[in-house]
């Protein structure tokens, strides 16, 4: 019979991700109180032995009970036994947004982390294989599709720091039995054990009838979790083809070749798409009622909306873009021309001045029609023409700012891409980012 391979022990585990993590690069390791994060804390306290990093604590108050002042006082009698800095950061969950309490509080928490985590700095957390179980279920119950099967990730990139699981294969059983091994204190959380909560309902009455009946039932589960993230990851490389195929603009898309792909991979590119651009995906419905319209003349005005977004077909062409309120008819503002400028949608860096003289007062306001700026070598011409030439779709002609110099219009800035779409003759200006 021939011998199992010899599982790796925890400490081993964490001593290799540790390793792993560029010399220099600081570790948070985000901590609530309990075994799992308490227990993940105490290894990589004692992996900075062996692999010296900055290691740092991070305790979220949620205040959301009565308990949560005692979370924060354990978490500092712990760090402080470790020699690790703790930083608690409280938080205020916002139970009106529709979200529920876990996702709000979930919101709250990652908020957080945004804003203590610096960008290109590493942050563990302390799931583990019993959680993935869960968020399996979870997600099948609510008729997720691979995205959403795939559940916690081991490891990915998060606004620009580096989120990791390094206990995401191991069962709570295992964590429990190396917490006891220390002579680990944790603190429970009284939350945990109402089943009002859907994850708690799985945790205390789901998975120990599977497990009565099929043992390894919750490995199975998380196991079945990474398929599906093996096979979302196959999804984006196909969307990614897919995008390519069609001109790379995942905030324009042809209407055409789009609609000769079947409807699961428009979907696909469409959601692909929102994700490229940081916008919120679209409910099926709201989806379907989109792809649904890709044949619409072109004189349709085809515009469908859901959160922030707004997707528009024009011109043969389908745009995936942020709602953004209109400006309001007398907004205005006086500007140097060299200063960032303050407008509705935040401020931007751009440069305004005449060519061979210093820079003067300049006022921006709303395009508001029958402008006329005179160009190099093309004489005085009207600013709608400009816009129309440049195949600037309607709505977006609606956002355009016009820079007057004393009654005289010198410039057209487009906000959504920072940049000068035409600048008048004996002027000169520059694009710039936001600020």
């Amino acid at each position: 019979m021939a011998l199992q391979p010899k599982r790796e022990s925890l400490q081993a585990l964490i001593d290799d991700a540790l390793a792993e993590t560029p010399p220099g690069r600081v570790v948070w390791v985000a901590l609530s109180g309990g075994l799992d994060s308490s227990l993940l804390l105490t290894l990589a306290a004692q992996a900075c032995r062996r692999y010296p990093r900055p290691l740092h604590a991070l305790h979220v108050h949620h205040g959301l009970q009565d308990a949560a002042d005692d979370f924060a006082q354990h978490c500092h009698w712990l760090a402080s036994r470790l020699g690790v800095p703790l930083h608690v950061e409280r938080v205020k969950v916002d139970l009106g947004a529709g979200k529920g309490l876990e996702g709000a509080a979930r919101e709250a928490r990652y908020a957080a982390f945004a804003r203590r985590v610096s960008q290109g700095e590493t942050l563990w957390l302390a799931q583990h294989q019993d959680d993935q179980a869960e968020t399996f279920l979870l997600a099948a119950l609510r008729g997720s599709g691979m995205r959403g099967l795939a559940g916690m990730p081991r490891s990915r990139e998060w606004q620009g720091r580096r989120l990791e699981r390094p206990l995401l294969a191991r069962s709570r059983a295992e964590l429990e039995a190396e917490g006891e091994r220390l002579g680990l204190r944790w603190i429970d959380d009284p939350s945990n054990d109402s089943e009002a909560l859907d994850r708690n309902f799985l945790r205390h009455r789901v998975l120990p009838a599977l497990q009565s009946r099929w043992p390894h039932a919750a490995q199975a589960l998380a196991s079945s979790a990474v398929h599906a993230g093996e096979g979302e990851a196959l999804l984006g490389e196909l969307a990614t083809q897919d995008l390519a195929g069609l001109g790379g603009e995942p905030g324009r898309l042809p209407v055409a070749p789009l609609s000769l792909l079947s409807l699961p991979r428009q979907r696909l590119l469409l959601r692909h798409c929102c994700e490229r651009l940081g916008l919120s995906l679209p409910p099926l419905a709201r989806l379907d009622s989109l792809l649904t319209q890709l044949g619409a003349r072109n004189d349709a005005q085809v515009r469908v909306n859901w959160a922030e977004v707004e997707a528009r077909i024009w011109r043969d062409h389908l745009y995936l873009r942020p709602h953004l309120a209109p400006l309001p008819a007398d907004w205005r503002v006086d500007w140097s021309g060299v200063e960032p400028l303050a407008t509705p949608w935040g401020r931007v860096k751009v440069s305004l001045s005449p060519a061979e003289s210093s820079p003067v007062r300049l006022t921006l306001m709303p395009r508001r029609g029958g402008e006329r700026l005179r160009l190099p070598g093309r004489g005085s011409r009207d600013l709608k023409r400009l816009l129309q030439e440049a195949g600037m779709p309607p709505w977006e002609r609606e956002r355009v700012l016009v820079a007057w110099s004393g009654e005289e219009p010198v410039a057209a800035l487009r906000l959504d891409r920072l940049a000068w779409l035409v600048v008048a003759e004996g002027w000169r200006a520059s694009p710039g980012d936001a600020v």
